[in-house]
């Protein structure tokens, strides 16, 4: 018989360093579905609210949505960082709601927390020091067992690629503030509602 020659080497998931990175930082912000997860709560609260002006409904609402997260991620054994998060951000919509009494002012925390990003995005790039490879380190459980989560800046390609990936980032922000800041500014709930979601999903597409 003749002797069987080396077992075919499986090709990569992930080809390249950019699909790569770009696999882990999905991880690391929980793909579509995290984001879904942190954001239909809290427009649940400001679409009720907005309706009924019942602070009671409101609230049972954004917990009716975050319940049916929580027990289906349970079911899948999988984290519930998500679904936690979006319990923080309905909290703070309904804080700053409730407390004057216009449901656009929900939507506040979530436009400056767009600028606070947008501003620490933009000098992470230019201290070479991109926030994509912070975050790329913290998902490679292997780098972070080793106790080394930072040695993406070691590869060259890997600061160039997380840098181009951070100005992504640096322009999400941009669109989001810059349509979300003026709809904010007018008072108009409806389309901040639909902004919400829309300028939620570019990061998982491509």
């Amino acid at each position: 018989m003749a002797a069987e020659g080396p077992e075919p080497i499986a090709a990569p998931i992930h080809p390249t360093v950019e699909a790569l990175i770009r696999h882990r930082l999905g991880e690391a912000l929980g793909g579509l579905r995290g984001s879904l997860e942190a954001a239909m709560p809290m427009l649940a609260f400001v679409i009720v609210w907005s309706a009924t002006r019942e602070r009671n409904l409101a609230i049972g609402a954004a917990a009716v949505l975050t319940v049916a997260f929580a027990v289906v991620r349970l079911v899948q054994r999988q984290t519930l960082q998500y679904v936690l998060g979006g319990v923080i951000a309905t909290a703070l919509a309904a804080f700053f709601a409730l407390r004057s009494g216009n449901a656009e002012d929900a939507f506040l925390p979530g436009i400056l927390t767009s600028l606070a990003y947008l501003i620490g995005s933009l000098v992470s790039v230019l201290v070479r020091w991109p926030v994509v490879g912070l975050m790329v380190g913290v998902a490679d459980q292997a780098a972070v067992a080793a106790g080394d989560p930072f040695r993406w800046r070691r590869n060259a390609a890997a600061v160039r690629v997380c840098s181009r990936l951070t100005l992504v980032l640096v322009a999400v922000y941009v669109i989001r503030v810059g349509i979300m800041g003026p709809l904010y500014l007018a008072g108009n709930v409806a389309g901040l509602t639909i902004s919400k979601v829309v300028l939620g999903w570019p990061l998982w597409v491509g």
